[in-house]
């Protein structure tokens, strides 16, 4: 079956980019550094039209360094003004604003031009669910504004917060197209979690990554999962994700492996949930009696 994922609130958001548009000096398109190409919204280039756009590859921590450095000097070659960070890494911050205020220094000027005291340069920040857009604005404020969780779905209405710097940022909800087009960019967009979990099967979703990962990065997955290179290798995908179910000692009574719970526990280490919320206490607790629930 296809993945597909365009709720209601969706639509109107695309409407609300539209209105909103004319708000903004310039925009920046957040996109998921581990899947550039699959994570970029084709309708969002056809509405954002020729006003001045930067490219954030964000979650840059996560991705290949080689193809995401490959990816932005291809991006840059296109004419699209485009860097690589992680929101969450404060050192990435300055050249983000530094980005902004160059790409909106002609209206500052056009401003001092009138005699008029120069207001902040408005920023809308876009994107589809995911891809760091409240973690981003919520950086660059240096405050918690905006609600962040490691899902979709979470921020539904345009906000707009003021910078002490001299920048207003807009956070618009995540918007994906209503059709999301091959396979691939639907597995992609599934597993780094821009499709609501509830919609998936995941068991299916996750034999799919394993065999992309099986092509790309086999060592990876030989590491990751204790296997050989031949189980990666010569393994059909139900059988690949029961010998790593084992081995990453997901087991059901009489050592059977539990397929449910490591494909959660595959997602959420792939989309790298622990690692971000093993110093808070309190989501680790959630985090644990979330898989306690599988059993």
């Amino acid at each position: 079956m296809d993945i597909q994922w365009f709720p209601g609130h969706m639509a109107r958001t695309m409407r609300t980019l539209q209105e909103s548009l004319p708000q903004a000096d310039l925009v920046i398109e957040t996109c998921d550094a581990r899947i550039p190409f699959s994570s970029r919204n084709p309708a969002l280039g056809d509405l954002l039209g020729a006003r001045p756009r930067m490219l954030l590859l964000n979650k840059a921590d996560l991705a290949d360094p080689v193809l995401t450095r490959r990816w932005l000097d291809r991006l840059r070659r296109e004419g699209m003004p485009a860097l690589a960070a992680d929101a969450l890494s404060r050192k990435d911050l300055p050249r983000i604003r530094a980005e902004c205020f160059r790409l909106g220094a002609e209206v500052l000027e056009k401003a001092r031009a009138k005699g008029r005291k120069p207001r902040p340069v408005r920023v809308l920040v876009v994107g589809i669910p995911n891809t760091g857009k409240s973690s981003l604005i919520n950086a660059l404020s240096g405050r918690k504004a905006f609600q962040v969780e490691d899902r979709p779905g979470v921020t539904r209405g345009l906000q707009w917060i003021r910078t002490p710097d001299g920048l207003e940022f807009g956070d618009a909800p995540g918007v994906l197209w209503p059709s999301l087009g091959a396979r691939g960019v639907q597995v992609r967009l599934a597993a780094t979690g821009a499709i609501k979990d509830a919609v998936l099967d995941q068991e299916t979703l996750v034999m799919e990554v394993l065999e992309l990962l099986r092509v790309r990065y086999p060592e990876a997955l030989c590491r990751r999962f204790r296997l050989e290179r031949e189980e990666v290798e010569n393994l059909a995908p139900p059988d690949l994700l029961e010998q790593a179910a084992i081995r990453r000692g997901c087991l059901l009574p009489g050592a059977r492996p539990d397929r449910q719970r490591f494909s959660v526990l595959f997602l959420d280490d792939l989309r790298a949930e622990f690692e971000r919320i093993k110093s808070n206490k309190n989501q680790l607790k959630q985090f644990h009696q979330k898989l306690a629930g599988l059993h």
